[in-house]
């Protein structure tokens, strides 16, 4: 099998779409908790009164949507040029762990722990961001 295809950014950035995907089914879950299904089916134009939860889980989706095409940007450069492994594949994995922290960590609202952990994302892409310099 091809280097490029065992590299950890790939591995990464496969296990990332997963995360991706879980964060709408959880956040859609949230919602149709809240709202209903007949508000998921429409075009959702009025906001009904939602948890805090459901809040939470909304913000914590949108930020990793905020650096999620950077991520993947940068894994698939890495890639291209062939510089995967040291520093960039340990960024890409400080990326994606921090990401997986951040939802429990914001859903139960841990604002500094929160913040810390955003911050570790953001590091891991700048990790990733440096053997491309």
């Amino acid at each position: 099998m091809d280097a490029a295809v065992q590299s950890t950014e790939l591995q990464i950035l496969v296990w990332s779409v997963i995360l991706l995907i879980l964060h709408i089914v959880i956040q859609t879950l949230s919602l149709v908790k809240d709202a209903g299904l007949s508000y998921a089916f429409s075009p959702r134009d009025e906001v009904p009164g939602l948890s805090r939860l459901t809040g939470r889980l909304t913000r914590s989706l949108r930020n990793f949507i905020e650096t999620y095409p950077a991520f993947i940007g940068l894994a698939l450069a890495l890639v291209a040029t062939g510089m995967t492994g040291g520093i960039g594949a340990t960024g890409a994995a400080l990326w994606f762990w921090a990401r997986v922290i951040y939802v429990p960590v914001y859903a139960i609202g841990l604002p500094v722990v929160r913040t810390l952990v955003w911050l570790a994302s953001i590091v891991g892409l700048v990790m990733m961001l440096l053997p491309l310099l």
